[in-house]
């Protein structure tokens, strides 16, 4: 098909893309706006895209998809995993089906405002506008910290254990290997007698 354009095509879209608008990779050029992580959507630079064939992507989806796999590469402990342990015969619980609510008041907003999910750090309603949602609970974005040292999460960031939620730093120091080799060498070894 001839290019009536006269522009370069974009690698997402096809369409022209013109110099304003323009971001080179690979020797292919895409416009600024279909530059984005073909996985989440990200919109991506010359230090965050990898690329694939033709396919590009941010260092964290590729990692993923086609990075290496298994322990020392983001399976040990303190990452977060999607495995349910279905190899080892661990067997899930189906969720409850849906149930009608008893509340007598039949008002959406009443149900609404009733039915609020309730923060596990301060046990208040945690409303849309306000929520994060970690270790399948929904939180307040000011509660959203570690257990241990406060300091503030993202869902990448964190790890989970009885309920609670820590950064993976203080997870590994408090749930993680413990011995030479982890962490606990010669300037930490402690002597009792």
């Amino acid at each position: 098909m001839p290019n009536w354009g006269g522009g370069k095509k974009c690698g997402v879209c096809q369409k022209t893309v013109y110099f304003a608008e323009e971001v080179q990779c690979e020797g292919n050029s895409f416009h600024k706006s279909c530059f984005l992580c073909m996985v989440c959507k990200k919109n991506l630079d010359s230090t965050t895209v990898a690329v694939h064939g033709e396919e590009i992507y941010c260092k964290s989806c590729y990692g993923k998809k086609y990075g290496p796999k298994g322990y020392g590469y983001g399976q040990g402990a303190g990452t977060l995993s999607t495995d349910k342990g279905e190899s080892l015969g661990i067997k899930h619980e189906e969720a409850p089906g849906h149930r009608p609510t008893t509340n007598p008041n039949a008002s959406k907003f009443a149900q609404k405002i009733g039915g609020s999910e309730r923060c596990p750090r301060c046990s208040q309603a945690v409303y849309a506008a306000e929520k994060v949602i970690g270790a399948g609970k929904s939180w307040h974005k000011s509660c959203f910290r570690c257990a241990k040292c406060g300091k503030g999460l993202e869902s990448t960031t964190l790890a989970d254990k009885d309920g609670e939620i820590y950064c993976k730093g203080c997870y590994a120091k408090n749930f993680g290997p413990k011995g030479f080799g982890f962490g606990q060498g010669a300037g930490a070894l402690v002597h009792s007698e």
